[in-house]
């Protein structure tokens, strides 16, 4: 008995399953689509690597530079009254 639980009769299981739910027909034409999306990001993840100029940072650089990707946080207000100062607020009296 494995300790992680999954055993080769697990996976007998699985496949027998999957094999009755969407039939022996379609699991090759599954598998092909399956094989065609994987060459596309293959293909696609090569071409973005090749189109990446050498001089431009890569991602881990700007991982390890958070700090210059940040926008500057603004002075504080110097017009604004200070936080001992209390600002007399109105009060509504009631018409009646």
């Amino acid at each position: 008995m494995l300790r992680n639980g999954l055993e080769p009769w697990h996976l007998i299981v699985v496949l027998a399953v999957i094999v009755l739910l969407f039939g022996s027909k379609k699991l090759p034409e599954a598998a092909r689509g399956l094989g065609r999306s994987l060459r596309i990001l293959k293909a696609e993840t090569r071409a973005l690597h090749e189109d990446t100029p050498p001089d431009a940072p890569s991602e881990s650089t700007r991982a390890a530079a958070p700090e210059a990707a940040a926008p500057a946080i603004p002075p504080p207000r110097t017009d604004a009254p200070p936080a001992d100062r209390a600002v007399p607020t109105t009060t509504h009296r009631n018409a009646s």
